[in-house]
C-alpha cells in the first residue's frame, strides 16, 4: 500500500521549506531528513511515524494516538507510530511533526 500524498502535503507545510530537511522515499513510505538524521515519514501502511529521544519514549507512547513502531516484529524504542485518526487533524499531527524534526536537527549531522 502506498503512503497517504494527503498526509505527506500536511508534512510539507510543517517542514515548511527548511532547506536542511530533504525527503527520501523508504520502508514503503515517504521519509523527512534533517541534516540527514530522519525525523519522520507517512508510512506505507497508513500513519507516520515520529523519531523521540529514547529517554521520553515511553511517557509519549502514553499520548493519545501513539503506540509502539514495530518493523520486522521488533519494537523500534526512540520511534512513535501514529495512529490515521492522530494524523488526520493538523492539531495532532504537527506538534508530532515538530517534535521529530527538534530531535533529528539536534544529532550530529551526517
Amino acid at each position: 500500500m502506498a503512503y497517504d500524498e494527503q498526509l505527506a502535503e500536511r508534512v510539507r507545510e510543517v517542514v515548511d521549506n527548511r532547506p536542511y530537511v530533504t525527503e527520501k522515499r523508504m520502508f514503503g513510505g515517504l521519509a523527512w531528513l534533517a541534516h540527514g538524521n530522519m525525523a519522520a515519514a507517512a508510512l506505507g501502511g497508513g500513519g507516520a511515524m515520529v523519531r523521540v529521544p529514547k529517554d521520553e519514549y515511553a511517557d509519549l507512547l502514553n499520548e493519545p494516538g501513539a503506540e509502539p513502531m514495530v518493523m520486522k516484529g521488533g519494537e523500534m524504542r526512540g520511534w512513535i507510530k501514529l495512529d490515521e485518526a492522530t494524523c488526520a487533524a493538523e492539531d495532532t499531527l504537527r506538534p508530532w511533526i515538530e517534535r521529530g524534526l527538534a530531535y533529528a536537527e539536534a544529532l550530529p549531522r551526517k
